[in-house]
């Protein structure tokens, strides 16, 4: 049995209108190992269609071609990877080396395709060269040598994987004659060796050294006679056989981003520019979270600060009590709420990041005026555990109606609240807390009627309360003049008044009112204990401190406005997958010989589509390192610029947000890169061979 026989094998193209050019007709041949035959005819006669289709580069045939009686006809996608790996090797009249490759790379190519180990790779591929006269060249790029050594370098990418079968294409075509005939020497010593090679070629110089000669003429052998005897000698190569376990592999992920890394290196400029085009979306993005973030912090912080770390605020609102009303019924209790119908309005803050003041006005959905407490409102909050004590207190917010009126000019204030543990003399800084009949005043309100806030102690005042329902008005001694700072609460924020329960108590009943303590402070027992509790508060139903209801509030706000930036950000990141698809596109076409080169000598398409994609994911991680990198520098140079202006910080970057921008830029590049990257793994090996 032949080892490589041809049996009625015919070839068909399609010229259109449902007509077919015959390009071979019924051709039979038979070859053995350690021939060397060589292939001639005419252009358009049938020789490199006929080499196409002893390759397995061209599946598409009537008729049978076997090799060691196994039929390549009907071999499957992966079968035929592994005839290219194994049993196939093309050395190409153009060379059609791999620009961006170093000679030593270029030769180890088909055993990268099959992940084989580096070691064994860089010792069989400097064997080779050595004995091709190329030991000076390895890192050489295929533009700095000769022909001669190009078609060396070629026939080495041929042997590499030991195959049983070298086609080689017009080998002499495109080298002078002294080059030629030492490329002859080494074919033939090649074939000696045991190889079956065919010669695809019109020279007939070139027939004169095969010891078989097939000619071929209109798709039809029209002579195939013997030149010369076979000679039975030992190859001049000396390679050890690879393991086969290491031919079936394939293209690692590894492999593939060196591949790309490559590539990558060779276009530099382009890539860079690639890159920062996309950083530039990815940079937006997360300066906009780290913005968002960063004020979001900035309103904690001030709501926090100073805040007494064994005071927790309960409170109820209408929001608050549908809630707990709902919770019940859940719960299948019975009990109707006694809580009274609720006051359009929206929670408030008091001081020093107290919870002494709730907002009068309509608020966003899901929040609402505060309602006063029932005794066993009281009674409940008292008996969560490690709570010392529970004080009542009363809070107001209006943004209309609030007002103090000082020597005929009325001076508009948001926040009002009874003194609650939360407000020491630390926070006072001129004065002293408020007693009876007395008030308390920020220092930003007094000094919005006096330059020197210290000059309003002791000055009478009319103070006009907001309830919601009525408007309680009084004169008032100044005690003191409270500064939240950088603390917590409205107070941190709007202008606020104080007075002591009792004080406001006496003006109630002055006004002839009922107005019920709309807010409970509970005094934990030790600051260890302040979060759980705080958790307890809510679990039963009530609102958290004003504080807490407040940054809520500003939060939700800052999400949408910082959602809103980020998406008009990612417009920009949009731009660049376009950017990446187009460039990968023309990368496509750049490396259509490459492409034709890899799937020759037994690249599969997974391993196409994985070196594109591959280089779709580094410049996405390029670009989101990038972007990043810049988001960082941009963010310490804002914060310390806006620290000078109003001290404070709002640009707050978050390893998570780093990962996030990051990965967001790989996710995009490499959806961009899917597209260029299936385009070229459905190349037809012979069409990428012939454009390129």
């Amino acid at each position: 049995m032949a080892f490589l026989e041809v049996k009625k094998l015919n070839k068909y193209y399609p010229i259109g209108d449902d007509k077919q050019f015959h390009a071979l007709k019924d051709v039979d041949l038979s070859f053995e190992k350690g021939e060397l035959v060589s292939i001639i005819g005419e252009s358009g006669s049938g020789k490199s269609t006929l080499m196409n289709l002893f390759g397995g580069l061209d599946s598409k045939f009537d008729g049978e071609i076997l090799v060691e009686g196994k039929n390549i006809g009907s071999y499957t996608e992966k079968q035929m990877v592994q005839y290219h790996k194994e049993k196939i090797g093309f050395v190409f009249q153009s060379f059609n080396l791999v620009s961006h490759l170093s000679i030593l790379d270029n030769v180890t190519l088909a055993m990268t395709l099959s992940n084989v180990d580096k070691e064994t790779r860089m010792e069989r591929a400097k064997t080779i060269l050595d004995q091709l006269g190329l030991k000076e060249q390895y890192n050489k790029k295929p533009e700095q040598l000769s022909g001669g050594q190009k078609q060396r370098v070629a026939i080495a990418r041929a042997l590499v994987n030991d195959p049983d079968i070298i086609i080689a294409d017009e080998p002499t075509g495109a080298l002078d004659s002294e080059t030629s005939e030492q490329v002859l020497d080494i074919i033939q010593q090649i074939a000696k060796g045991g190889k079956l090679v065919i010669l695809v070629t019109h020279s007939e110089r070139v027939a004169e050294r095969s010891s078989r000669v097939v000619t071929i003429a209109d798709g039809e052998i029209i002579d195939d006679k013997q030149t010369g005897p076979l000679k039975e000698v030992e190859t001049s190569f000396s390679l050890r056989s690879l393991d086969e376990k290491q031919i079936n592999k394939n293209l690692s992920i590894f492999s593939a981003i060196r591949m790309a890394l490559l590539n990558m290196k060779e276009k530099l400029g382009r890539n860079v520019l690639i890159a920062l085009g996309g950083s530039i979306g990815i940079m937006s993005i997360v300066l906009m979270l780290s913005l968002g973030r960063g004020v979001n912090d900035y309103l904690t912080e001030t709501m926090n600060e100073n805040v007494n770390p064994l005071v927790i605020e309960a409170s109820m609102t209408d929001a608050t009590e549908s809630e707990k009303a709902k919770k019940e019924q859940e719960e299948k209790e019975a009990e109707k709420s006694k809580i009274s119908e609720p006051v359009p309005g929206l929670p408030g803050e008091n001081s020093a990041g107290s919870q002494n003041s709730e907002v009068e006005f309509a608020g966003p959905p899901g929040t609402g005026a505060k309602l006063p407490f029932e005794e066993e409102n009281s009674k409940e909050l008292e008996e969560i555990k490690n709570v010392k004590n529970v004080t009542e207190g009363f809070t107001s917010f209006s943004f209309t109606k609030n007002a103090i009126e000082f020597e005929d000019e009325s001076y508009t204030y948001m926040n009002f609240g009874t003194v609650s543990p939360d407000i020491t003399s630390s926070n006072i800084i001129f004065g002293e807390l408020p007693k009876n009949n007395e008030v308390l005043i920020t220092e930003g309100l007094a000094t919005s009627i006096k330059t020197n806030p210290a000059d309003m102690i002791g000055e009478e005042i009319s103070v006009k309360i907001d309830t919601g329902e009525d408007t309680l008005e009084s004169m008032y001694t100044i005690s003191g003049i409270f500064s939240p700072g950088d603390s917590a609460g409205p107070a941190g924020i709007f202008d606020s008044v104080f007075m002591t329960m009792e004080t406001f108590e006496a003006l109630n009943k002055e006004s002839d009112k009922n107005i019920e303590a709309n807010v409970l402070y509970l005094t934990s027992e030790s600051e260890e204990f302040t979060k759980e509790i705080k958790n307890q508060v809510k679990e039963l139903g009530y609102a958290g401190s004003s504080a807490d209801i407040l940054t809520d509030i500003f939060s939700q706000m800052l999400d949408i406005f910082t959602y809103i930036l980020t998406g008009v950000a990612g417009i920009s990141l949009l731009v660049s997958a376009i950017m990446i698809l187009t460039v990968l596109y023309i990368s496509v076409v750049e490396r259509t010989q490459e492409i034709g080169v890899i799937k020759a000598i037994g690249g599969r398409r997974k391993d196409i589509r994985r070196i594109f994609v591959s280089e779709s994911f580094l410049i996405g991680l390029f670009s989101g390192i990038l972007g990043v990198g810049l988001a960082v520098g941009l963010s310490f140079v804002g914060n310390i610029f806006v620290e000078r202006i109003f001290d404070a910080t709002v640009l707050h970057m978050t390893p998570a947000f780093a990962v996030a921008g990051i990965l967001v830029s790989v996710l995009i590049s490499v959806l961009a890169g899917l597209l260029p990257a299936s385009k070229a793994a459905k190349l037809d090996p012979v069409e990428a061979l012939r454009r390129g």
